[in-house]
């Protein structure tokens, strides 16, 4: 497939997405063969759905059986990501008319410009997609590359900044934890909680996808439970993690609460704290986190993947080594896991006490002493990045 410059459709010609779904469920099924989890899956399906209206409506095409050249990605970049022009305001490439189509079509949330994030995903989507076909990845180009990184230095120069989930950090998981005095659903609640973060930061859909016959209990202060197929290791083989002290108690209260011989282990609640047999979505996690934080009444912006990120900034600032954390957490990449652990472990770092101790401001407004693991290595946690 040739592509030269990019050609607007007539706005007249709706985007049908109908007409996407072969190339979009093809390319997905891809991925799928290649055993990639389920929640990555449909996370790329998204994204090649979109590049597939994108297409259509910029060059009169879709993801077909041909490799996009170079020249395409550099395009999607400039259409979709913002820049400051010398008169304060902010510009993209992509036509106002195929704007509308494409949020017309639901496959954009709204007018204007994407976020960084969300562009580099979907360039990761396009690259990966290409390596299973075996062709030459065209986001591997220096040219995007460059381009890539001169649009992430102008977005930051004009104080736009890659939006950060808060750690939960341990004085906020403690805080969180004091608000599960609500029954049953407290008690499950708080066995979760405990689960995803002392047990390893665990992803929500690995929460929600641990089944009853997945844990087994040790001794009464030590718990197993067992993961299978995860997004860094889609072999299916089931490796033990352990759970000790107040996290194995808090899963012992839940299955006291809520008995059952299999299912999923994390269950949905009725009206009258009565325990259903369906398991919690992955949505529902965070919205159990983003509820504890409210009745605790913490800022920040919590999701489910504060757990994660809080429990390898917890590790570095406790100083546990980096192998250890990654054994638990199970992630692939040092440098993914890196920016949390360092931003914890610096924490408490001497090397941020040279001066010894703060002094006081003022009598109204003392200040904690350096290294206090109080609120102020709370607001520090929030600064940790939600990558992975």
């Amino acid at each position: 497939m040739k592509m030269t410059d990019p050609v607007q459709l007539p706005s007249s010609q709706p985007l049908v997405l109908a007409e996407l779904a072969d190339s979009t469920r093809a390319a997905a099924e891809a991925f799928i063969s290649a055993g990639t989890a389920a929640n990555t899956v449909r996370s790329y399906r998204s994204a090649l759905t979109y590049w597939s209206a994108w297409l259509r409506l910029r060059y009169g095409h879709v993801l077909g059986d041909a490799p996009l050249p170079a020249t395409v990605a550099v395009q999607f970049v400039l259409d979709h990501l913002a820049r400051p022009l010398a008169d304060g305001t902010w510009a993209h490439l992509l036509p106002p008319a195929i704007d509308v189509a494409l949020v017309t079509a639901r496959v954009k949330g709204g007018l204007g410009a994407l976020a960084f994030n969300t562009v580099s995903h979907r360039l990761s989507v396009l690259g990966k997609w290409h390596r299973l076909n075996g062709w030459a990845n065209p986001c591997e180009e220096p040219a995007l590359k460059t381009l890539l990184r001169d649009a992430r230095k102008a977005q930051s120069r004009q104080g736009v900044t890659v939006r950060k989930k808060t750690a939960i950090v341990l004085e906020p998981l403690q805080a969180l934890l004091a608000t599960c005095t609500d029954g049953v659903r407290g008690v499950r609640d708080r066995a979760l909680l405990l689960l995803a973060w002392s047990g390893g930061g665990r992803r929500r859909s690995e929460v929600v996808g641990l089944q009853v016959g997945d844990v087994r209990q040790l001794d009464v202060d030590t718990w197993l439970y067992a993961l299978g197929t995860t997004k860094t290791d889609t072999g299916g083989v089931h490796r033990e993690k352990p759970l000790r002290g107040p996290a194995a108690q808090a899963l012992a209260a839940w299955l006291v609460a809520a008995p059952a011989d299999s299912g999923p282990l994390f269950r949905r609640l009725y009206k009258g704290d009565k325990v259903g047999t369906t398991a919690l979505s992955a949505d529902q996690v965070a919205r159990i986190v983003q509820r504890r934080a409210q009745l605790a009444g913490l800022d920040g912006d919590w999701a489910a993947h504060s757990l994660r990120s809080g429990f390898i900034t917890e590790a570095g600032r406790q100083g546990v080594p980096l192998g250890e954390v990654m054994a638990m957490t199970e992630h692939r990449s040092v440098t993914t896991v890196m920016g949390y652990f360092q931003a914890g472990s610096l924490l408490d770092s001497r090397a941020s006490q040279l001066l010894g101790p703060t002094p006081i401001a003022s009598e109204a407004a003392p200040e904690p002493a350096a290294g206090s693991k109080g609120t102020s290595v709370f607001c520090a946690s929030a600064m940790t990045n939600a990558g992975d």
